[in-house]
């Protein structure tokens, strides 16, 4: 793992630019790798793409290659809902990528609240979460592979408490926004860099409040 200031990239990209498109060029610059793939398309952000534009520009020797990941076959969403530490369930999804084949089959467990949204830069986030929280979101859609999943993107369980998150300046924080407004009983919560004691006193006030138990660890 790369560890700079999160303002090294500021030469290269504005500040309004997403946590996690400045550490990606964060550590394309430390790393100095002979190829990247970038996904360019529906299922990322126009951000990406003009990253990857960057990049191109500022890394001649590294051959910077734009994807569009259009897949559409169901690989399913087991994590997602079987009884898990959020952060281990997100860190079983995030690294499902390196892979093409279907995840081990997890039991499903009943869900206390949900988490709608992205992976975030700072992981601290989920450690409040119970394990027997489903996730939902654009996270949902990289567990089954279909990064371009309007549908299942959008889909919520409105009978459990849930936290809509985005990362600070990303277009995802608009309907994160959205559609915390049309849940009974949702919190949309933006975080950019690092996830602060005042973003982590909102989450276990919200779950408190709606009968959810913490997780303390």
């Amino acid at each position: 793992q790369i560890k700079k200031d999160i303002e090294s990239a500021s030469p290269f990209l504005p500040r309004v630019y997403c946590a996690i498109l400045r550490t990606v060029v964060i550590n394309a610059l430390a790393l100095r790798l002979d190829r990247i793939y970038i996904d360019t398309g529906p299922g990322k952000c126009d951000s990406a793409l003009h990253t990857a534009t960057i990049l191109a520009d500022i890394l001649p020797e590294t051959q910077i290659i734009p994807t569009r990941n259009l897949d559409s076959h169901n690989f399913g969403t087991p994590i997602c809902r079987t009884r898990m530490p959020l952060l281990d369930k997100m860190l079983a999804i995030t690294a499902s990528v390196q892979s093409s084949k279907p995840r081990p089959d997890h039991q499903p467990c009943k869900a206390s609240c949900g988490f709608w949204g992205v992976p975030p830069r700072d992981f601290s986030l989920l450690t409040l979460f119970p394990d027997t929280t489903h996730i939902y979101g654009w996270t949902r859609c990289m567990e089954n592979k279909t990064p371009d999943n309007k549908q299942l993107e959008e889909h919520f369980n409105p009978n459990v408490p849930t936290v809509f998150f985005a990362q600070s300046f990303c277009a995802k924080t608009a309907l994160a926004q959205h559609l915390a407004s049309r849940h009974p009983r949702g919190l949309y919560l933006d975080c950019d860099v690092t996830v602060g004691n005042s973003a982590k006193a909102k989450i276990q006030a919200f779950l408190e409040l709606s009968g959810v138990c913490c997780a303390h660890r």
